[in-house]
């Protein structure tokens, strides 16, 4: 599948990705699944958003990270639907995430935008 972001996420960041979700579950607030991420990205109250590699068809999601470049969100990858429902407290696996509030987690979030920043130049 072609990677629905230009650069290599490496898994020590995809790692950090999924600990920002979880924490911004718990202390903040979250969007989950497609429709609701996209709607997040495009009233522009979404932080960061996280998508499925393992998503199929990646056409379901592959709308996303134009809408995000288009609105200035951050958008980066993580392994496997299962591991974004697991991380938010759902049942289910989920092809996308958007942190709307990232809780008391904001340092971990800048910093987190600033190596995705980076890796897309």
């Amino acid at each position: 599948m072609a990677n629905l972001v230009k650069f290599e996420v490496s898994d020590k960041l995809i790692a950090d990705q999924l600990a920002l979700v979880e924490k911004a579950k718990g202390k903040g607030k979250i969007k989950i699944g497609v429709n609701e991420v996209t709607k997040a990205v495009e009233r522009g109250v979404a932080k960061i958003v996280f998508l499925a590699e393992d998503t199929s068809p990646v056409e379901i999601v592959m709308h996303i990270p134009i809408l995000c470049k288009e609105k200035n969100v951050p958008c980066s990858v993580v392994k496997t639907k299962k591991d974004l429902g697991e991380k938010v407290g759902i049942a289910v696996s989920t092809a996308a995430v958007a942190i709307i509030d990232e809780g008391d987690a904001k340092n971990e979030l800048q910093e987190l935008v600033k190596k995705l920043t980076a890796l897309a130049k």
